[in-house]
């Protein structure tokens, strides 16, 4: 097996120099960093990680938490886009994931007991449940975090602007002659449910409409179940809404089945929008007009700032709000007779 010696007397620099090339130091040139890495190709050379890790004083893994009430964790298309944008950025400078598991062996731990355990560099955390004891704990300690989709005065932080979303959605009805706009909402334990009710709440008051508590409906944990049935709750409504925008677009998917059992067209009867912009919204019938989220800039965003914590050994609190768009498509048109 190839050795970090044999890269050095190959390419004529020193170990030093070698070493500093393969742990992506930047003080070195790039016309001779490309030799370096060409003559690591050349014979095959795969660093000992151990070594690595005595070396740079690093494990080179970052932990990963989920946590939310949902039950799909990363199989949901947010949270997996956003996953996937952080793990290309950081293998970039040499990371690897590490998922939380909250034992270890046969025993219950927190996730900081486990990441502490493992030794991690830092820890990435996708959480929209507001208060959650554990995640608490975990960006209070000493270990350099990102939160992703929430708020904390103790970490670093990205997230969506949902406020500007909510206000997006509800122009954007208004636009088409709508004012009896419904508000289908995320569980109020959850940060995106609660700010992107806020933001409807404001938006339905720049423009002077009326907030009647039977259009707003709780439709819980942004499932597709919860679209149905908080969908099911405004058909019965006395004076039906025009137009509903939903939380999330799991739930306006459920929304929209439901408003077709009960014999009734979208956008015809009734315009719907959603939040998100999950890969299938494009691609469901009408296409759903939503609110999309840049999981790519967000996961990009995170990765960034807890590589930086790392690199200077200092933990920050800072939070960076991501900016949202509103995506058209067939799922709202103008109303009628306005």
């Amino acid at each position: 097996m190839a050795t970090i010696y044999d890269i050095a007397k190959k390419t004529g620099f020193s170990i030093t120099t070698v070493s500093k090339v393969l742990n992506n130091y930047s003080d070195v040139s790039d016309k001779t960093r490309k030799k370096i890495i060409e003559a690591v190709n050349e014979v095959g050379y795969y660093p000992n990680s151990n070594a690595r890790t005595l070396t740079t004083k690093k494990s080179w893994s970052l932990g990963v938490v989920f946590v939310e009430d949902s039950g799909k964790g990363i199989e949901h298309p947010f949270f997996s886009a956003v996953i996937e944008s952080f793990k290309k950025s950081v293998e970039k400078s040499g990371y690897d994931l590490l998922f939380a598991s909250n034992r270890i062996g046969h025993e219950e731990k927190s996730y900081l007991d486990h990441f502490l355990y493992r030794g991690v560099d830092g820890v990435v955390v996708v959480c929209s449940i507001l208060n959650d004891p554990d995640v608490e704990k975990l960006v209070q300690s000493n270990i350099p975090t990102v939160v992703i989709d929430l708020d904390s005065p103790e970490s670093s932080v990205v997230y969506s602007d949902n406020y500007y979303g909510s206000e997006l959605a509800v122009d954007h009805l208004y636009s088409l002659g709508h004012r009896k706009i419904a508000h289908i909402h995320g569980d109020k334990n959850e940060f995106a449910g609660v700010h992107r009710l806020e933001g409807y709440i404001k938006a339905m008051n720049k423009h002077g409409l009326s907030l009647k508590d039977e259009h707003i409906v709780d439709g819980g944990y942004f499932s597709f179940l919860g679209g149905q049935e908080a969908m099911k709750a405004l058909l019965k409504c006395v004076d039906r809404p025009t137009a509903v925008y939903v939380a999330g677009d799991f739930m306006a998917l459920g929304a929209i089945n439901e408003i077709q059992k009960a014999q009734l067209k979208v956008p015809e009867d009734i315009s719907v929008i959603g939040f998100d912009d999950i890969q299938m919204s494009k691609y469901m019938s009408p296409a759903l007009t939503t609110i999309r989220q840049d999981t790519e800039l967000i996961g990009k965003t995170a990765a960034n700032l807890l590589i930086e914590q790392i690199n200077d050994k200092k933990k920050r609190a800072m939070s960076v709000k991501i900016p949202v768009s509103l995506i058209e498509r067939d799922s709202c048109k103008p109303l009628k007779n306005n």
